[in-house]
């Protein structure tokens, strides 16, 4: 009994440390950004809005209505399509 604790105590010892060696490894991106210097995704800056986000569209009742049935469907009647 002990000698078979021993033996699996040493197992996971060494699994453990076979997979800490390369943990998260390959979680990081090593490629160059082929969108850098394009506005229209990171704006002038990357801490600016980008242009694509500036699009303003016009208001649609119809699909207002919709989304009201569907809250309604979902959630009940009540105040939440109202907002807080």
């Amino acid at each position: 009994m002990k000698s078979t604790l021993t033996k699996l105590s040493l197992i996971v010892a060494i699994g453990f440390s076979a997979t800490s060696c390369d943990y998260q490894k390959y979680n990081s991106i090593r490629q160059a950004d082929v969108r850098d210097k394009d506005t229209y995704i990171y704006g002038v800056h990357k801490d600016s809005a980008a242009v694509q986000s500036k699009n303003k569209y016009e208001a649609r009742p119809e699909l207002e209505e919709r989304t009201q049935k569907i809250r309604e469907k979902l959630f009940g009647t009540g105040t939440i399509g109202q907002g807080v």
